[in-house]
């Protein structure tokens, strides 16, 4: 039996904002740049450069920017999160063309996050979309928790696909789907994916795993049956979530661009210009990545 599979995947490199962002000490600018200078080399054409958030609650994100001012790139889709009102009127002050919500379908992680129920989030960003799309902006909706929450468990498949409904309805051009602690199971990946799917077909989707429980690439897979030919990775599975205890990092680009070659399906990323662009950022990590074995075994790749 043949498995039903893409023959070319879209992989959304968010390294520079969702993978730094939980690094307890300050990555040098310069050398954020040079990151996703490295990253764009090898071969990444969309990616989540930063997030227009208050320093105070991110530090991390205290040059986002300057990182904007000096990071765009007409041949990249380049992407900034903007939480609220104060980020969206920042990106309005730049040249970014492509902004990040986002929402937990969890009230308790919102609350926890952003000090907003759900429903208040909404209510603060429906305008915002439309006037964002009036502007001409792409507009992509994170959605957080939708399978699980490290306060309230499990996640109603129906809520997560209510919220992001509502997306759809505002306009919105992505939905970004997240396994935001990592507990999701293949079986579970490919409901909920085949179901979104199938509802949402002028809309782009895109499913973003961690890897908490060794699963992400698993659940990639099933999401690839389901339809899915889009994925939110980072560059040496660095992330988390300042937000969501027990997060780990999100689905690793190299092993996701690893295992797409390998089953013929193209992604467009070089895995060696990938090793460099994370041997700029690695010294500078609290976290071990280690990427050695691709530099081993990636003769055919």
């Amino acid at each position: 039996m043949m498995l039903t599979l893409p023959k070319k995947v879209t992989i959304i490199e968010v390294g520079p904002r969702d993978g730094l962002q939980n690094e307890k000490l300050f990555v040098p600018t310069d050398i954020k740049k040079q990151f996703i200078s490295g990253l764009r080399n090898a071969g990444l054409k969309e990616m989540e450069l930063t997030s227009f958030v208050s320093p105070k609650w991110v530090p991390q994100m205290g040059d986002a920017a300057e990182i904007v001012a000096d990071c765009l790139d007409e041949k990249t889709k380049n992407i900034v999160l903007a939480p609220n009102r104060k980020g969206v009127d920042r990106v309005y002050s730049s040249n970014c063309q492509a902004v990040a919500v986002f929402v937990g379908v969890s009230n308790t992680f919102n609350l926890k996050n952003i000090n907003k129920t759900t429903r208040d989030s909404m209510a603060e960003l429906k305008p915002i979309i439309l006037e964002l799309k009036e502007k001409n902006y792409f507009v992509r909706a994170c959605i957080s928790t939708a399978f699980y929450c490290p306060y309230e468990g499990k996640t109603n498949e129906s809520d997560t696909l209510a919220l992001c409904r509502e997306f759809v309805e505002s306009g919105v051009d992505e939905l970004s789907v997240a396994d935001t602690i990592g507990m999701a199971a293949p079986n579970e990946a490919f409901s909920l994916f085949s179901q979104l799917k199938a509802e949402f077909t002028e809309t782009l989707l895109t499913a973003h795993f961690h890897d908490t429980r060794k699963l992400a690439l698993a659940n990639i897979f099933a999401s690839l049956q389901a339809g899915i030919d889009r994925f939110d990775t980072s560059a040496g599975g660095l992330g988390g979530c300042p937000f969501a205890p027990g997060a780990a990092g999100n689905a690793a680009t190299e092993d996701v661009v690893y295992m797409l070659e390998r089953m013929g399906i193209n992604t467009g990323v070089d895995l060696y210009k990938l090793m460099d662009a994370i041997e700029v950022v690695r010294p500078y990590l609290t976290r071990q990545i280690d990427t050695g074995y691709y530099r081993l075994h990636t003769q055919t790749v």
